[in-house]
């Protein structure tokens, strides 16, 4: 329906499907994103929205398609990762049975021919939860009246697979890592290591940042570090809807590609999973059916390459 095409990112406001049967095979050097969560939020009313399938099973063999596009237009021994949460069966609010749907994004992966790889969670603040979604199960009201029914804020998941074969290209890091993207403050002793050009087991700065990484549990990812996305609300949109945080996207595509490469995302949103590979250096490629979200998503990548005070960056720690 449209594109905008610059030396730095290419956007879509099209059917991912339709743009990524367009692209070669093994085009992209990684791909980071969210796909819509299985019925529990509804984007648009368009048949070709993934979240309007007409049940859980149906969502995930339309998913399928996507996963195996994915698949084919990764590089060999390269890296798809997965932004994901527990879905409940129902809206009821009172300790809801819950679909295992980062399990079940995980076999469809295993599936189609991807390697699992990592799994990390994303801490969120439980009276936060409860303040934005009105869960009835988070509420305190809730343990005083009948503690069966209540719940937890479950984490967010990022699950990470990489395609079968030999990486041709190593993702490299000579002298180590050099920002951090969460709320942690690095020690300031440590700060005299940063971009250490010695022996890297003696880089104490990068090592900081690489043990907080290397966890399975990300407690400081600044959940409200996200782009600008209240603009791109239609009136029928539901409350909840909200970017991925751009601590999460840093982090995979520091970790997962080289500047100058390609990172690839089917379902753009507002665009953090193109305005990060932007600013760090990549070429970033990101879809997007919903045109109010395509729109919102022009005025953040010019903001990528036109930043102001007001826009966040890099280094906004």
């Amino acid at each position: 329906m449209d594109a905008v095409i610059t030396d730095k990112y290419a956007i879509y406001n099209d059917d991912c499907m339709e743009v990524m049967r367009g692209l070669p095979d093994a085009s992209i050097d990684l791909s980071v994103y969210s796909p819509p969560f299985a019925g529990l939020y509804h984007y648009s009313s368009s048949e070709r929205d993934l979240s309007n399938a007409r049940d859980y099973d149906e969502f995930m063999d339309h998913y399928e398609f996507v996963i195996r596009e994915i698949y084919r237009l990764t590089k060999p021994g390269r890296i798809t990762a997965v932004h994901c949460m527990d879905i409940p069966e129902s809206n009821t609010g009172h300790g809801d049975s819950l679909y295992d749907f980062p399990g079940d994004i995980i076999r469809l992966h295993k599936k189609v021919g991807f390697s699992f790889n990592a799994r990390h969670h994303i801490w969120k603040e439980p009276l936060g939860v409860r303040n934005r979604t009105m869960a009835k199960k988070l509420a305190h009201r809730t343990i005083v009246e009948d503690s069966t029914k209540c719940g937890v804020a479950g984490s967010d998941y990022l699950l990470v697979f990489r395609r079968d074969g030999e990486n041709e290209v190593p993702v490299t890091h000579e002298h180590g890592l050099l920002e951090y993207a969460g709320s942690q403050k690095i020690p300031s002793e440590l700060l005299r290591y940063r971009g250490y050009s010695g022996k890297q087991t003696e880089n104490r700065y990068s090592h900081w940042i690489w043990r907080q990484y290397a966890s399975a549990n990300w407690f400081d990812v600044r959940i409200d570090r996200v782009l600008e996305y209240v603009e791109a609300r239609d009136e029928d949109d539901e409350k909840h809807v909200h970017p991925l945080q751009l601590d999460v996207i840093e982090r995979v595509v520091e970790l997962y590609s080289n500047p100058g490469e390609v990172v690839f995302t089917p379902f753009a949103g507002v665009g953090s999973e193109v305005y990060i590979p932007i600013i760090t250096g990549r070429f970033g490629v990101g879809v997007e059916l919903k045109e109010t979200y395509y729109r919102q998503m022009m005025r953040n990548l010019d903001g990528a390459e036109n930043p102001t005070p007001k826009a966040p960056t890099l280094f906004d720690i």
